[in-house]
Order: C-alpha cells, then structure tokens, then sequence
C-alpha cells in the first residue's frame, strides 16, 4: 500500500507522528499508539443476513481466516494493564481473503474519538504535549490542554467517557470510530458503523480491583483463556438513517438506529511468532474491498497514512 501523494496530508501525518513520540517516547520496533498488544487467529463465520448488507468477500463466503491483535492504549511498550491510561483498549481484525488480499476493521473500547479532523487532532496532542499532567488544575492558570478541552466539547466528552478497566479482553465491546457505506448484491447501499460485542458478555472492574491486578493481568489471561476453548465476538453494524451524520467521528448516532449482525469472530490459537508478526503486520483503517467503502470522514486517509508511516518505521527497527 502506497503513501497517499497529498503533501499537505502527508504533512500532517509526520507532525501527529512527532507529537505522538514527543507524548510517549520513542520505542524503536513498536507503535506510535497502541503499543502493547498481543495477537490471537482464528475464524469469521458471516451470520445468514450479512449478504443483505454487503457483497464483500468474507461476508459471501462459509467462512474466513482472521488475525486478531489486541492492545492498551499510548506508545509505551510496557504500560501496565491495570493503568487507566491503557484505555481505550484497542481491537484490530485482519480477514485474510486470499495471499496478498485482505480487509481489515480497526476499532477501540470507547465509542467515538476526541477530534473530526486531523488538524483538531493535532492540535490536542500538541495542547496533551505541553501540559505537565503531574500537576493538579488551576483554575486561575489552566494548562494547554484544559484551554483546548474547554473549548472543544467533542474531546472534553471523550476524555470524560467512563472507560472502565474490563476482566478481560473477550469481555470488552469495540467501535470502529468512522462510518463505512455497505453496498449489498442488489446494490442497494446504507451508511453503517461496526460495534465488535463479546459472546461472554462486558465485565468490568471497580477502580481498586483494577488497581490491585498485575501490570499483564489482560495479556495474561487471554492467552490462559485461548487455551482453554475459543473466544467468540459478534460483529455488528449499526446502520444510519437518511440524514444522519456520516463523516464526523465525534457525533454519535440515536439510540433508535438499526444494527444488524453481520458474523461471529471465533479466536481459537496465539499467532506463532507474535512479537515479530505484530512488527510486520499494518492495519488499514480504509477497508479497501468491494462492498464496504469508506465515508468521507477526514480522519481515514489520516489514520492510513499515519499507520502506513509508522509500520514501516517499526519494520525498519528490525534490521
């Protein structure tokens, strides 16, 4: 996959790129976000009704074989998992759809994003980059990044989000943040967003038994649960309706939408060489097949490019 030729966009992805080392530090071989992680395989099963959303590949066919990283939040590579700053949790899917052929689904535990464009973006990692978080609020005085949150309420709300620390990872739900346009074999099209929901239901933790967890008690106990029997999700996709916003991370959609199911993700095995498969592998946020589109979300190609930027960066460490 190429860069995007935009030097303007291409701009902007090497200045959040920086502001991402200069927050977290840089750590050759690793992410600039979502460092820590770890990689399950397995199989995605579509539900009957999936075809009447969309003709992609992994949706027609009996089955398909995926990859499946899970991780924390931030670019420190050692962040521990009972820390509140390892969420949003983060859930990337790779259907394999032949050699060489893939679509992928990028999604976090918090539904939305603090930002609709990427100069927003940029500008609350530069306001989170200048600010001393060590220090308590002064109200007389507020830091770069209580200036922007006061006058940003999208970020404000996002920042605010309960994001409760889950017992595990296949108890936690994720959400593709951008809108996708699903186009069926009868060509009829619909705009829709994925939620990811585990068949075991959410689990969360008090503050104190969070606390009280060890720095890898998720990766821990994924890997413990993976060999006991598979790890089962549900892909989802709530679908607007006509009118709704569909290029805005940061709105939300009513309650009252539809959201109909599109398959089951079934985890069964840890990927061989996992440390060495997540410095390779780059995750697309654009989905790039026939039957699922991307919306004119500003943040997509950004997101690509940046993720594009920062794999080859990780493979070069590997030399």
């Amino acid at each position: 996959m190429p860069l995007p030729t935009d030097e303007k966009l291409l701009a902007l992805s090497r200045e959040i790129l920086q502001q991402l080392d200069t927050i977290f530090g840089v750590h050759p071989g690793f992410r600039a976000a979502h460092a820590k992680g770890f990689m399950l395989g397995g199989t995605f099963t579509p539900s009957p009704g999936a075809r009447s959303i969309s003709r992609a590949p992994h949706l027609m066919r009996n089955s398909t074989p995926v990859s499946v990283r899970f991780s924390n939040s931030t670019g420190v590579p050692v962040i521990p998992d009972s820390d509140p700053n390892a969420a949003p949790h983060g859930m990337a899917i790779r259907f394999h759809l032949a050699e060489h052929s893939h679509t992928d689904i990028v999604s976090h535990s918090t539904d939305g994003f603090p930002a609709r464009t990427g100069e927003e973006f940029q500008a609350f990692l530069r306001a989170l980059a200048s600010s001393d978080m060590t220090k308590p609020p002064d109200p007389a005085n507020p830091s770069p990044i209580e200036r922007f949150l006061g006058a940003h309420p999208a970020a404000l709300a996002f920042v605010q989000a309960p994001k409760p620390a889950p017992s595990s990872f296949a108890r936690e739900s994720f959400f593709a943040i951008a809108a996708f346009h699903f186009t069926n074999t009868a060509g009829q099209t619909r705009f829709g967003r994925y939620r990811i929901v585990p068949a075991a239901g959410n689990d969360y933790l008090d503050a104190a038994s969070a606390a009280a967890k060890g720095p890898n008690y998720l990766f821990d106990e994924l890997q413990a649960r993976v060999a006991k029997g598979p790890i089962e999700f549900r892909i989802r996709v709530q679908l607007a309706n006509a009118g709704d916003v569909v290029d805005d991370a940061t709105i939300h959609w009513p309650a009252d939408r539809p959201v109909e199911d599109l398959g089951t993700i079934s985890l069964t095995k840890v990927i061989a060489d996992n440390v060495e498969e997540q410095r390779h592998i780059i995750f697309d946020p654009i989905p790039r097949v026939d039957g699922i589109e991307p919306s004119a979300d500003p943040l997509l190609e950004l997101r690509a490019a940046i993720y594009l930027m920062s794999g080859r960066r990780r493979r070069a460490a590997q030399a």
